[in-house]
């Protein structure tokens, strides 16, 4: 499946839905879900329908596979119906989680280290290090970046993140793919020069990376996608500036998972970030956005994430 949250304002007012794609539309799961109980229980089973695939994938995550299975369910019926779908065009997609549980970043591609000219200690090798992002700070596809007041070299990002969507403790590396729920782009935008002064203190980044998080366009089920090989490429009003996978990771994602489990309970809606792919940001090639500037990052299974840069 590819889960998105959207709002369709002539339906429900401008509140956030979870949705499945179908095509060139949208499968609302908790009404199809409700449908799908309506017609083999009642309506009366219908009542409780909501706690099984409620209306946000947070809370969907939190139902864990008992959830997802649910929610598929729920997808196949509307199909097979027909009639439960909404036009893309007709909608407006947010981030897929517009508030994730926590944002932890990772920075595991040997190219894109030494291409922002850092020394690659052997630590590195060794250790998946990571920062924590900003949880409040998330925008989803075709919303606006406000360029921040303190820096003058904004940067993107092309990145996958990994979703959690199960309670997960002390896991091995080869059970640690069952605690990802799916997958989705994260452009993860960066104030250079003062995330450069930030990490001569050893601390950090914050400034440097606490204004924006994108997400999106869809969460791609872990089914969906191959994470390592899904082609990436980043646009600049409409010109090619990276492209890659995050095929040559250190660690990969269960290895980063199981790491994480070792003494903290990772949580559904968890985000891990895959770090940037060689030469995909424009610190690795000395070019820069300015405002008024559209970024849009690619990655095949998942769709485009599309941002526009402004001054506030």
């Amino acid at each position: 499946m590819k889960l998105v949250t959207y709002v369709a304002p002539t339906a429900f007012g401008g509140v956030e839905r979870l949705g499945a794609l179908a095509g060139d539309a949208v499968v609302d799961l908790a009404a199809a879900h409700r449908a799908r109980v309506e017609a083999t229980r009642g309506a009366g089973a219908a009542e409780v329908a909501h706690e099984l695939v409620p209306p946000s994938l947070l809370g969907l995550l939190r139902r864990e596979d008992e959830g997802m299975e649910a929610a598929r369910a729920a997808l196949d019926f509307a199909l097979e119906r027909g009639d439960l779908a909404t036009p893309l065009e007709q909608v407006r997609l947010r981030a897929p989680l517009p508030r994730p549980n926590t944002i932890r970043d990772f920075m595991l591609v040997e190219e894109h280290v030494r291409g922002s000219g850092l020394d690659v200690p052997q630590e590195w090798f060794e250790i998946p290090a990571y920062y924590k992002g900003n949880p409040d700070a998330v925008f989803g596809p075709d919303d606006e970046i406000r360029w921040p007041s303190y820096t003058e070299r904004l940067d993107y990002e092309l990145e996958l993140a990994a979703v959690i969507g199960r309670r997960t403790r002390r896991v091995t590396v080869e059970e640690a793919p069952a605690a990802i729920a799916g997958y989705t782009i994260f452009n993860d935008w960066s104030a250079r020069d003062i995330q450069m002064r930030e990490m001569k203190i050893m601390l950090g980044p914050g400034l440097g990376k606490d204004f924006a998080n994108s997400f999106g366009p869809c969460l791609a089920t872990a089914d969906e996608l191959e994470p390592t090989t899904a082609r990436m490429e980043a646009r600049i009003n409409g010109e090619i500036w990276s492209t890659g996978t995050v095929g040559a990771m250190q660690f990969s994602f269960p290895e980063i998972v199981s790491h994480l489990s070792q003494e903290q309970t990772l949580l559904p809606g968890d985000v891990l970030g895959s770090g940037t792919v060689g030469r995909g940001c424009g610190l690795e090639l000395d070019r820069w956005l300015q405002p008024g500037d559209v970024v849009e990052l690619e990655a095949a299974g998942i769709g485009v994430l599309r941002n526009r840069v402004v001054r506030p």
